[in-house]
């Protein structure tokens, strides 16, 4: 195993047959394994063996495929380059020196290696898409409620799921009907066919974009690097030499989702991980002194710098006198996102973007300025916002050989609509 990409090394063998018979499938480090350590890439859960499976997991085996690990991540999601793990940065195969992107940068790196045939990662606000632009290969983050988030230790539990990541565009949608539908463990999932959605997303990858409409969101194009709108243009134009049509298309509230999307993810993490107090998880204080003090103690212990930052601004943001101020402005804001899209969407099959507005940065580049960090998730964020399915595929390379990635966004449960997009480029 190379670059860092695993922190447990550990193989679950499948059930005989299945769709993913003889397939090998490494899974992010925040989906629960049955008496296989999961740690969130924190020395909170250094040494936390799950109990149980989580959903994705035994649909996994029962499909017949080999887990090979699990895999570094940002820890507890909280990153866009893999360099938060309390277990050392995972490496980017496709772009050494740089960054592999985040939070499941493991996973893409494992795929993109050759590790592993397939993965799966969390998507909270581009933790699929952004590693797999990086990485050079696929990822799809699914429309909210399409996969089951039973097993997976929460981060921000209105934003993310869990979504495939693979060398193309087909593998990512065989992968993607093994886990995907209702789960009687997690009342948030639905049955998209009962929605009227086509759920063959592997026959979906038929590389056919003919007649296909492509809204391109300005805002999502005009703040990226030089480079990347380069090579984005150049996959347009690839698209639209197979049949496709574009225009443009306006999201205003794009230029506040980040700020709404942060406001919103680290209040839902400052709750989520109140249950890290050393007496259910993480090291176990001595209780010399105060209860209080020891809490503190254990906090201060098992979480990274980056963590207690987003605890601490989501803690604020939820407090007396700052909740309206912050956390409901937020949540209107989410609202306007998601009406600008359907809006978009009216007269598109599918939006399209670059997946990162920036190539993948060098390693330890970012780590002194979160702020640069977060913003680089602009193109991102807002997908989890609308609760929509996005795709991520190879689009190309800068000049200096970086991986550039292409996001499309599909209509809430449109998961072949932006399989069909993808295939016609990966």
């Amino acid at each position: 195993m190379s670059h860092n990409a695993y922190i447990t090394d550990e193989r679950i063998e499948a059930d005989d047959g299945g769709p993913l018979a003889d397939r090998t499938v490494a899974v992010k480090d925040n989906i629960s394994t049955e008496g296989v350590r999961t740690t969130c890439g924190s020395a909170m859960l250094e040494e936390y063996v799950p109990p149980y499976d989580a959903t994705v997991v035994e649909r996994l085996t029962a499909a017949g495929a080999t887990i090979t690990g699990k895999t570094n991540m940002d820890e507890f999601g909280m990153g866009t380059t893999t360099e938060t793990s309390a277990f050392g940065p995972t490496e980017n195969p496709a772009a050494p020196g740089h960054v592999p992107g985040g939070s499941s940068g493991g996973s893409a790196a494992a795929v993109a290696s050759g590790d592993a045939d397939l993965a799966l990662g969390t998507d909270t606000g581009g933790s699929v898409r952004c590693p797999a632009a990086f990485c050079g290969v696929v990822g799809i983050k699914p429309t909210y409620g399409l996969v089951s988030r039973y097993g997976l230790i929460a981060y921000a539990n209105s934003l993310e799921q869990i979504g495939p990541i693979a060398p193309s565009v087909a593998e990512a949608a065989e992968l993607l009907e093994v886990i995907a539908g209702p789960d009687d463990h997690d009342a948030t999932t639905r049955d998209a066919s009962e929605e009227g959605a086509d759920t063959d997303y592997a026959a979906a990858a038929d590389d056919d974009v003919t007649g296909m409409k492509i809204g391109i969101p300005t805002e999502l194009v005009e703040g990226a690097d030089e480079a990347v709108v380069e090579t984005f243009w150049d996959a347009i134009d690839d698209l639209e030499a197979q049949g496709a049509s574009y225009h443009e298309v306006d999201l205003p509230s794009a230029e506040h989702a980040v700020e709404a999307y942060y406001v919103i993810a680290m209040s839902e993490a400052s709750s989520n991980l109140a249950r890290f107090d050393g007496v259910r998880y993480g090291p176990s204080p001595d209780y010399e002194g105060n209860w209080n003090e020891e809490f503190a103690g254990v906090r201060e212990e098992g979480f990274g710098e980056e963590v207690k930052r987003r605890v601490l601004l989501g803690t604020y943001a939820l407090s007396a006198g700052y909740h309206d101020k912050y956390y409901k402005k937020a949540q209107d804001a989410r609202a306007w996102v998601k009406a600008d899209f359907d809006e978009a969407l009216t007269e598109a099959d599918v939006l399209a973007s670059p997946t990162m507005p920036v190539p993948p940065m060098q390693m330890g580049e970012s780590l002194d300025d979160p702020l640069t960090m977060y913003l680089a998730d602009a193109n991102t964020t807002p997908v989890n916002l609308a609760n929509l399915p996005a795709i991520s595929v190879p689009a190309g390379e800068t000049d200096d050989g970086l991986p550039v990635g292409m996001q499309f966004v599909g209509p809430a449960f449109g998961e072949v609509d932006i399989i069909r997009a993808g295939s016609a480029l990966a």
